[in-house]
C-alpha cells in the first residue's frame, strides 16, 4: 500500500467499537466514499458454491437474524465463531416483498443489509451472538456503520421470542451504562429475511482484493478477533 492510502488509513481508521473519539468526520466519510468501493457498489465476482438456508436441520440448528452495516462485514465476523454453520447475507426489517440490493439501496423499501447466522446453540448460545453483535460496531451511530450511511445500513437486531427480547434488553441497558448517545440498534420482531444476491455470499473469500474489503471489512474483522480471541473457530475452520 502506497505511503498516501497508508495515511488515509490512519485518517479513517475503523475503531472495533467505532469510540467517540475516533468517530469519522463528515468530511472523512466523503473521503472514504471517494477512495473505497462501497459496501454492495462492487462488480459481480467469481463465488463459490454454498449450501442454502434449507440444507441445515433445525433439529440441530438455530437461526438469528442481525443488521449491523454492510453484511460484508458482519457474514465475515459471525462465520469466524465458533458454534455458527453458516451465515447467509440478505435484506430484513423492511415492508416490500423480495427485496434486491438495488431496491434496498434506495432506502425507501424500509429493509436493512442483513445476515442469517445458522448456529448450534450447544456451541454457542444466542446472547454470545448478541455480545458479538454489539461488540463488533459502533452503538451509538445512527443509520449506519462506518463509511456505510443510510436507512439500508441502519442497526437492527432481530428477536424470535420473548427469550431472546429479554437478552437483548438487557444488553443493552447495560450498554446505555456506558454511552452517553443512545444505543442506536433497533429491536424488532423477526418476520423474515431474504435472501441476498449469489455474489454478496461469502465476498470477503472470494474477493479479497477488493478496495473495500481490505480497508473496511478486513480492519473491522481484525478488530472484532483482537477483542473476543475466546469465542474464535480454530483456524483451520475459519
Amino acid at each position: 500500500m502506497s505511503k498516501f492510502n497508508e495515511t488515509l488509513k490512519t485518517i479513517l481508521v475503523i475503531n472495533p467499537i467505532f469510540e467517540s473519539k475516533k468517530m469519522k468526520s463528515f468530511y472523512s466519510l466523503i473521503l472514504l466514499s471517494i477512495l473505497f468501493v462501497s459496501c454492495g457498489k462492487a462488480q459481480n465476482s467469481q463465488t463459490t458454491s454454498k449450501l442454502t438456508s434449507e440444507s441445515f436441520s433445525d433439529d440441530t440448528f438455530d437461526r438469528a437474524y442481525f443488521a449491523s452495516g454492510c453484511f460484508w462485514c458482519v457474514e465475515t465476523i459471525y462465520e469466524s465463531v465458533n458454534g455458527v454453520e453458516e451465515v447467509f447475507s440478505g435484506y430484513s426489517g423492511g415492508n416490500t416483498k423480495n427485496p434486491t440490493y438495488e431496491s434496498s439501496n434506495t432506502g425507501r423499501t424500509g429493509h436493512a443489509e442483513a445476515i442469517e447466522v445458522i448456529y448450534d446453540p450447544k456451541m454457542v448460545s444466542f446472547k454470545t451472538l448478541v455480545d458479538v453483535y454489539f461488540g463488533s460496531q459502533n452503538v451509538t451511530q445512527q443509520n449506519g456503520q462506518g463509511p456505510d450511511i443510510g436507512s439500508q445500513y441502519r442497526s437492527i437486531i432481530f428477536y424470535k421470542n420473548e427469550d431472546q427480547k429479554a437478552i437483548i434488553d438487557t444488553k443493552i441497558e447495560s450498554l446505555s451504562k456506558e454511552y452517553n448517545k443512545p444505543i442506536a440498534a433497533e429491536v424488532m420482531a423477526f418476520e423474515k429475511f431474504w435472501m441476498g444476491e449469489k455474489y454478496h455470499q461469502d465476498y470477503k473469500i472470494n474477493n479479497p482484493n477488493n478496495p473495500y474489503i481490505r480497508n473496511v471489512s478486513v480492519p473491522r474483522y481484525t478488530n472484532f478477533k483482537v477483542r473476543f480471541p475466546e469465542l474464535l473457530k480454530p483456524k483451520s475452520e475459519r
